[in-house]
């Protein structure tokens, strides 16, 4: 069977959590949400409802060793009702958020080659090579668009043993190699201390509903809930694989590299006078002209650091493809002909969003004053994302016989901690989810 090795498992799920949610999007919102309090609502967070939901969604796979879809039929107490099938829905999130995510990565591969090597000395400068990328660029974009979804294809398409779990077992440990190096000569820095105290320094006034709901936001994209990619991953993993472990291993790394990510950036920042709240801009405007300010180090360093960043979005982009192929092999499709297909249609969708974005044809595609970049985004990552997160929590927390659900968590958690578990996953977690939803959408 094509089944994840022990660690496999757990370096693929890791890949699936450690993308340019945690090295992009952490870094960024702890800096427009002013730091400290933002970091420590981050750990408390995913050491509790984070790893809570984690496992409850693990459960899922592991516990049925089928697709998304069919897991939820396989669990469901009244299978004659059929209504928990639809809960399968889920794995066309992933597809939905790769048509975006393959073009922001994209564009990290276009930095990478085209713009560490000549970085920009001025913010104008930088401004305006993102502005012409975005607004002018279709071409290019279309380009980068293609090669990561071709790569990921083609990692996806060799299977789970032979495609995803290798390029992990390459990628994630190269990624720690070069943010722990560059950790290490960013300590080097005057600046390192401002860095250090502006991510852990307690300053009681951060402490607040935003601050809050963003930290609660970033937990569940930085894990990849609420997608079925975890679901996926574990049932092609063993069925006595210990998933408090696995999951804890996702998770501590996960915010390992986060922090490194952040430390890393505003030591950089603070050096070169940049603005730490530069918001989404801070890695493709504030940091190349920080890089330019390096001297000739300023591009290893920028190569290293988009490499970094390349790896953890091609093993996101691959966990994203993952669960609707794995479904529709397990309909009796070849793995090729499903991979290959869902690519082609994911690409074509990509080069619709590359026109809203461009100056010429984004007015036809924008609605409610959003272009359709911005409308899939903010459809996926604030609707369906936390919605299928909360079903995810129900269905395990009640839907799920207690006696069932402790049968098959027995080979990995006490009755003390199954009960703590459960408390969490029936109770709170619904709650957490239902505040990051409403005020989501509240705010758009």
């Amino acid at each position: 069977m094509n089944n994840f090795s022990k660690l496999g498992f757990i370096l693929a799920a890791l890949g699936s959590s450690i993308g340019l949610g945690h090295i992009w999007r952490f870094p960024y919102m702890a800096g427009t949400s002013g730091g400290g309090g933002f970091v420590i609502l981050f750990l408390i967070l995913s050491l509790t409802i984070g790893l809570t939901m984690l496992i409850a969604e693990m459960v899922i796979g592991q516990s049925t060793q089928k697709d998304v879809a069919c897991a939820f039929a396989e669990l469901d107490p009244h299978p004659e009702r059929k209504t928990w099938r639809y809960a399968g829905l889920m794995l066309f999130t992933g597809p939905i958020i790769l048509t975006f995510y393959g073009i922001v990565l994209g564009w990290v591969f276009y930095y990478l080659v085209m713009v560490s090597f000549n970085l920009p000395t001025d913010v104008k400068a930088s401004e305006q090579i993102l502005t012409t990328l975005l607004g002018h660029s279709v071409g290019t974009q279309v380009i980068g668009l293609g090669a990561t979804l071709f790569l990921t294809a083609w990692v996806v398409s060799r299977g789970v043993k032979d495609g995803i779990e290798k390029l992990n077992f390459v990628l994630m440990p190269l990624l720690f190699i070069i943010f722990i190096g560059l950790l290490i000569y960013a300590s080097t820095q005057d600046s390192f201390k401002k860095a250090v105290d502006f991510m852990f320094g307690i300053r009681l006034a951060e402490f607040n509903k935003k601050v809050f709901v963003s930290a609660l936001g970033q937990v569940f994209f930085a894990l990849s809930l609420g997608i079925g990619i975890n679901i996926a991953y574990a049932s092609s993993t063993h069925y006595k694989q210990d998933l408090l472990k696995s999951a804890i291993w996702v998770v501590l790394p996960g915010i390992v590299i986060s922090l490194i990510a952040g430390l890393m950036i505003f030591t950089f920042v603070f050096e070169y006078g940049a603005n730490p709240s530069q918001g989404a801009g801070l890695i493709f405007v504030s940091l190349p002209v920080v890089f330019s300010k390096m001297g000739a180090m300023g591009s290893v360093v920028s190569v290293l650091f988009l490499c970094a960043l390349a790896f953890a979005g091609i093993t996101s982009t691959i966990a994203l493809l993952e669960p609707p192929v794995q479904y529709l092999v397990d309909k009796n499709y070849s793995r090729f002909k499903a991979t290959w297909v869902l690519t082609g249609a994911i690409f074509a969708v990509g080069v619709v969003l590359i026109l809203s974005l461009n100056a010429k044809y984004g007015a036809y595609l924008t609605f409610f004053n959003k272009n359709l970049f911005d409308l899939t985004d903010f459809f996926s990552t604030s609707i369906l994302m936390p919605f299928w997160g909360l079903v995810s929590v129900i269905f395990v927390g009640w839907v799920v016989s207690k006696t069932k659900l402790y049968a098959v968590s027995l080979h990995f958690l006490t009755r003390f901690m199954f009960l703590i578990w459960l408390f969490l996953l029936k109770f709170i977690a619904p709650l957490v989810i239902l505040v990051i939803w409403i005020v989501k959408i509240s705010e758009s």
